[in-house]
């Protein structure tokens, strides 16, 4: 993690954050479903210049405590926001993957937590086709079979495009290892595979950025310009050489396209300011 961030769990929500930047605007970073907020350590090291950088552990991932529970996608947006009313703001949300769906979702429960959104690498959500439903449901059996190391190194390799370098490729598989595990998956999965939001889009009012690896077969750029089509505030990205993590293989493009959409939705400044130690509320 970055000098620059600071590591705490909130107690309105008992997740885990990473936090980075002394102040600006919020931005709030939703992780993938294989993943946790290490997925943003480029974003919380760049962006921390120009905001104030808060990338979760998703509720059963990572650092975060496990829930009592079963929890739904409502329950994971409710958990997100939760987040943003502890820091007394609204925020702009960056969501990848299952990250970007759980943040539509949020946009659509609680409009006024949510300044903007960037969507990433992701979709309407799994329950649009009974296949991809299935196979997400069977993700939670393959975990429990394979145990989180076996279980990366499977499917880590994927997410990235094939000319990706070995330590990114090496630093994904090693992030899932530590980050999924049993039940929290499982409820994510059955979040994802219960999910479709195509009726729900049009209604958000929040300005998006939708952005997309040109190599990502994971969603694909297909499933992202549906989100895009979708929102009646929205640009559309294809992030170049960069798989569905594009957020970690293209940092720089995608960074630089993130900062242009909180130029205009945000207003923050062209230059960077001075880094200062983390700042940490709540």
């Amino acid at each position: 993690m970055s000098p620059a961030a600071a590591a705490r769990t909130a107690p309105a929500t008992h997740v885990h954050v990473e936090e980075a930047g002394d102040g600006g605007p919020l931005l709030l970073c939703l992780h993938g479903i294989g993943s946790s907020s290490a997925a943003f350590v480029p974003q919380l090291a760049e962006l921390a210049a120009y905001v104030r950088v808060v990338a979760w552990d998703a509720p059963g991932y990572g650092k975060s405590a496990d829930p009592p529970g079963p929890l739904s996608l409502d329950d994971f947006a409710d958990a997100a926001a939760a987040v943003i009313r502890e820091r007394g703001c609204e925020a702009h949300v960056l969501g990848v993957s299952w990250g970007g769906v759980i943040a539509l979702r949020l946009a659509t429960r609680h409009p006024e937590l949510v300044a903007s959104l960037i969507v990433a690498d992701s979709s309407v959500g799994s329950g649009t086709d009974p296949a991809k439903a299935a196979g997400m449901r069977a993700r939670a059996e393959d975990l429990a079979a394979a145990g989180p190391r076996a279980f990366a190194e499977a499917r880590g390799p994927r997410l990235v495009s094939p000319d990706a370098p070995r330590e990114l490729v090496r630093r994904v598989v090693e992030t899932m290892a530590a980050s999924v595990r049993l039940p929290g998956y499982a409820y994510a999965a059955e979040s994802m595979a219960s999910a479709d939001l195509r009726d729900e889009l049009p209604s958000i009012t929040a300005p998006a950025l939708v952005l997309c690896g040109d190599r990502d077969t994971v969603t694909g750029p297909d499933a992202s310009q549906a989100v895009a089509g979708a929102l009646p505030k929205t640009a559309y990205v294809i992030v170049k050489d960069a798989g569905h993590l594009a957020n970690q293989e293209q940092p720089e493009r995608f960074d630089a396209w993130v900062l242009a959409h909180l130029r205009i939705t945000a207003r923050i400044p062209e230059r960077a300011a001075a880094r200062g130690p983390a700042h940490l509320s709540g």
